[in-house]
C-alpha cells in the first residue's frame, strides 16, 4: 500500500501537465533551429505525502482545443498570414483572349446595324439636300434678232438720225408710261435707229446706251459727233492736204458728202469745210453713201 502511494505522483504529474496545456498555457515559442526550453519539473503534489488520504479526482474539465505536443528541437510554427492565400487566379478566371465559341459572332451584329443606320441617315441627309437644292433656272431666252427693215416706215435698220430738241427724253420702253431713263441735252447729236414701234422708235448713242423716244424728237438731218482724240479737217480727200481746222473730241458737224465705200468724207463745222475720214467720227456706217 505505500508502495502504491509513493507511485500516485508520478502517475498524477502528466495529467496536471496537460490540464496546464489545455488551460491555454503554452511553453514558449522556440527559435528557428534552437533547442527548447527545458519544463520546469512539476511541483510535488501535496497527496505525495506519506500518510495523506487519496486526493479526490476533480470533475472532468470541457473538452479542451486538441494541441499537438511540440518536439523538442522543431521549428516554432509560422504564423499564419493576415490574408489567406487567393486561389491561382489563373485557373478561377478564364482567359481574357478566351470566349466560348459562337461570342465572337454576336459583336458583328451591332457592327451591322451601326453601318445600316449610317447608311440610312446618309441616304436621308442626301435627300434633304437635294430637295433643299434650289431648282436650276431656265437659260434665258436668245435675243431677239436685229430686224433689218423698219416695221412701221419699212427703212433700213439699223439707221441714223439726229436729235430735234435740246431736251429729249429718252424712257425704258415705247411709250409714256414707263419711266424715264436718260435725257439728252444736246440737239443735233447724231443717233442710231435700230427698232420702230408704232410711234417710238428705239435708239442707240455713240456710248452704246439705247432707250425709246418719240419720232417727233427725232430728225433726218445727217449730222456727226468727233470721237477719240483731236482730229484734222483737210483741205482735200488725201492725208498731204492742208489743215482746215483741228477738232477736239465732242465736236459736232453736219456730213455733207459720203460715197459708198470710200474712206473720206466731206462735213462742215460751222464756218469751216473740208474731209475727214469716215473712222474719225460716229454719224455714218461704214459702207453708207450720204448725199
Amino acid at each position: 500500500m505505500k508502495r502504491l502511494l509513493a507511485m500516485l505522483p508520478l502517475l498524477l504529474a502528466p495529467s496536471a501537465q496537460a490540464w496546464a496545456q489545455a488551460a491555454g498555457s503554452l511553453p514558449p515559442p522556440v527559435p528557428r533551429g534552437g533547442a527548447a526550453a527545458p519544463q520546469q519539473p512539476a511541483a510535488p503534489s501535496s497527496a505525495a505525502q506519506p500518510g495523506a488520504a487519496a486526493p479526490r479526482r476533480p470533475a472532468a474539465p470541457p473538452a479542451p482545443r486538441p494541441t499537438l505536443p511540440r518536439e523538442a528541437g522543431a521549428p516554432a510554427p509560422a504564423r499564419p498570414s493576415a490574408q489567406p492565400a487567393r486561389p491561382s487566379e489563373r485557373r478561377a478566371e478564364p482567359a481574357q483572349g478566351a470566349q466560348p465559341r459562337g461570342a465572337g459572332s454576336q459583336p458583328a451584329q451591332p457592327n451591322r446595324r451601326r453601318a445600316a443606320a449610317g447608311a440610312a441617315a446618309g441616304a436621308a441627309a442626301g435627300a434633304a439636300a437635294g430637295a433643299a437644292a434650289p431648282a436650276p433656272q431656265p437659260a434665258p431666252a436668245p435675243p431677239e434678232p436685229q430686224p433689218t427693215v423698219g416695221s412701221v416706215t419699212s427703212l433700213p435698220l439699223p439707221r441714223f438720225a439726229a436729235l430735234r430738241a435740246e431736251e429729249v427724253n429718252m424712257r425704258t420702253g415705247p411709250g409714256t408710261r414707263y419711266p424715264i431713263e436718260w435725257t439728252y441735252q444736246r440737239r443735233e447729236l447724231p443717233v442710231q435707229i435700230v427698232r420702230e414701234f408704232e410711234l417710238w422708235r428705239r435708239i442707240r448713242d455713240m456710248e452704246g446706251t439705247e432707250g425709246w423716244v418719240h419720232q417727233s424728237n427725232l430728225t433726218g438731218r445727217r449730222t456727226f459727233v468727233v470721237t477719240g482724240e483731236e482730229r484734222v479737217l483737210r483741205r482735200r480727200a488725201e492725208d498731204g492736204a492742208n489743215v482746215v481746222a483741228r477738232l477736239k473730241p465732242g465736236v459736232l458737224g453736219r456730213i455733207r458728202l459720203c460715197e459708198a465705200g470710200q474712206v473720206w468724207c466731206e462735213v462742215q463745222v460751222g464756218e469751216h469745210r473740208g474731209w475727214m475720214r469716215r473712222t474719225e467720227f460716229f454719224g455714218a456706217m461704214p459702207e453708207e453713201e450720204v448725199k
